[in-house]
């Protein structure tokens, strides 16, 4: 089993007993207040925080929500929540720079081995009662009472050593004991059921780390410690240890049966979502990883990032906004593009709040991530059923052709990867509009794979995608990491004499002073060619185009700075409201 080891010598061994806070006066008032409020409300964490070296105790923060001010900070201590009774401690490590992640949970300082042992062989005859539960809540409550039906309270203030003791350690279980009761203390209790829950209903032991929302990205690759992306603090490294390539094994083959698509020596690659919406991939067995089994968990966001949001994170900036505003209202056919994990589906999900309220959208994805506010939403997703797995298999390329016979105003493409980017070009063809994301560093990275095996879209095709945003991962002036947009271009024409493409960059981003310009401004091929003469502007005017990005600038800029809208189901509404007005 995966264990917690601590970035720190603890100054107390783990099995002994616990102080109560009243009984340590120096150390209870060398925390902030809003952390001892936290201590009376969550035994646990004074159990963890007694292990702490004095230097750290006297140096730690509580925080009950994180702000993102704390990214400008150069060392870390401090402890947040996230729900479940869980904890979470960030601590910088001088050494790696890495920050460590350790999650506190009740049960943790204490060694419940010996009980969750003999629990678990009385579930194996009690649990049958919970086959008629279907629901995560109704699971929980049945373990709870199973527990508390196994478990007998005594409030003698007894250790854990003492209750191991009174239990008969190392004892196994059999029917003719079967009505014996587990003595535990009320902690005890409360531990216990934490744990069964977490690892029978929830996700084991990175059940804190799913219900962090300030993780993006769960990543094991095999033997060591669990490494975590954070929102806030980047790249961190877990507390949770795999030890051996068999606890690996076994810890990736329960994940693989809880979401119903288990992993074999056959069958050793997993690519499939989670029930809150993540996506998750697995690789089983040494013989296809020689570092043994891993998993990746890409983080489900319920509400995805706004396009002001974006902003003050520094993705882009209001005129970049009001540009991709105009070109997705008026029907352009958009591509972003970029490395993985540069944000790229992040910025496609930001966006969909320009495009009309009454259109019909539909989206296609092998796996579904993309978020669509609009009531008129139907969602495809591919099916490809494991060996051995009922079920039909359903390709992006065969919903990609449905969907044009279902009358969409806007077809939105999780990711092309192959012949499905046939269909979509014809579709651009035909009148469709048609958004997407794509793996390509560049403009030009992007047209070669279109244009070559396997995607093999025609070169006279090409001219149909109207806008590539260049979305990448980057090294800001200030030596951090973070993610732009680094160019808006435009698709101008293909040239079958010379075999080459035209494209203009209308925005570009300085990795020096972090900034972006419009590089195109009076010189926009699509807000003067095309644009502008779908709103009815005269060729001897169209400058005014500019005007209207201008004006479209400031009303975000307004809304987001006066206003204070930010929230993305908020921004929608409000851009609704303004588009049926006409002030938008």
């Amino acid at each position: 089993m995966p264990r917690t080891l601590l970035p720190f010598e603890p100054k107390e061994e783990e099995g002994t007993s616990r102080r109560n806070p009243e009984d340590n006066d120096d150390l209870y008032r060398l925390l902030p207040e809003a952390l001892q409020v936290a201590c009376q409300e969550s035994r646990h964490l004074w159990d963890y925080l007694c292990l702490l070296p004095s230097d750290d105790i006297a140096s730690i923060e509580y925080h009950a929500e994180l702000k993102r001010s704390l990214m400008d900070q150069q060392v870390y201590n401090l402890i947040y929540p996230v729900g479940g009774n869980m904890l979470i401690h960030i601590l910088s490590d001088p050494e790696s720079g890495r920050p460590d992640y350790i999650p506190i949970e009740p049960g943790m300082v204490q060694d419940l081995s010996e009980m969750l042992a003999q629990i678990e062989e009385r579930l194996v005859d009690e649990a049958g009662v919970l086959t008629e539960d279907e629901s995560d809540e109704e699971r929980t409550e049945g373990f709870k009472r199973l527990i508390d039906s196994v478990c007998i309270v005594h409030h003698n203030g007894a250790s854990a050593a003492s209750a191991n003791e009174a239990n008969g350690k190392g004892r196994k279980w059999s029917r003719k004991n079967s009505k014996d009761k587990v003595r535990v203390t009320p902690e005890q209790l409360e531990a216990l059921k934490h744990i069964v829950v977490r690892d029978k209903v929830g996700m084991g032991v990175i059940e804190p780390m799913m219900r962090d929302t300030h993780i993006e990205d769960i990543s094991c690759g095999g033997v060591g410690p669990i490494f975590l992306e954070h929102k806030i603090f980047k790249s961190v490294r877990s507390a949770i240890n795999f030890e051996s390539h068999e606890d690996v094994d076994d810890f990736v083959l329960r994940l693989s049966e809880q979401i119903k698509k288990p992993v074999t020596l056959r069958s050793p690659i997993v690519d499939a979502s989670l029930p809150d919406g993540s996506r998750i991939n697995i690789v089983f067995g040494r013989e296809v990883s020689r570092r043994g089994s891993n998993f990746t968990i890409r983080k489900f966001t319920e509400t995805p990032l706004s396009i002001m949001e974006l902003i003050e994170f520094g993705s882009l900036n209001y005129e970049m906004a009001a540009y991709l505003s105009m070109v997705i209202e008026d029907g352009m056919n958009l591509f972003v593009v970029g490395e993985t994990a540069s944000g790229k589906t992040t910025l496609m999900n930001a966006v969909t709040t320009f495009m009309p309220q009454t259109h019909k959208i539909i989206s296609i994805e092998d796996t579904p991530e993309l978020q669509v506010p609009h009531a008129n939403w139907l969602r495809e997703v591919a099916k490809n059923p494991a060996p051995g797995e009922k079920g039909a298999h359903v390709t992006m390329f065969e919903l990609l052709k449905a969907a044009l016979r279902q009358r969409p105003d806007v077809i939105i493409v999780g990711e092309i990867r192959g012949e499905e980017g046939n269909i979509a070009f014809g579709a651009m063809q035909t009148g469709h509009q048609v958004m997407s994301t794509f793996h390509a560093s560049n403009v030009e990275k992007l047209i070669q794979r279109l244009t070559g095996h396997p995607i093999s879209v025609p070169k006279t095709y090409m001219d149909n995608l109207n806008v590539v945003v260049c979305q990448n991962a980057v090294k800001l002036p200030n030596g951090k990491k973070g993610r732009r947009a680094t160019s808006i271009n435009e698709i101008v024409g293909y040239d079958p004499v010379a075999s080459t493409f035209s494209y203009v960059e209308v925005f570009r981003w300085s990795p020096v002073s972090d900034t972006f310009e419009f590089v195109g401004k009076k010189n926009s091929y699509l807000l003067e060619e095309k644009i502008a003469i779908k709103r009815g502007i005269p060729p001897n005017q169209r400058w005014q185009i500019y005007d209207v990005v201008e004006r479209r600038k400031r009303i975000l800029e307004k809304l987001h700075k006066d206003k204070g809208v930010s929230d993305f189901y908020e921004l929608l509404n409000v851009l609704a409201k303004a588009q049926r007005e006409g002030l938008f």
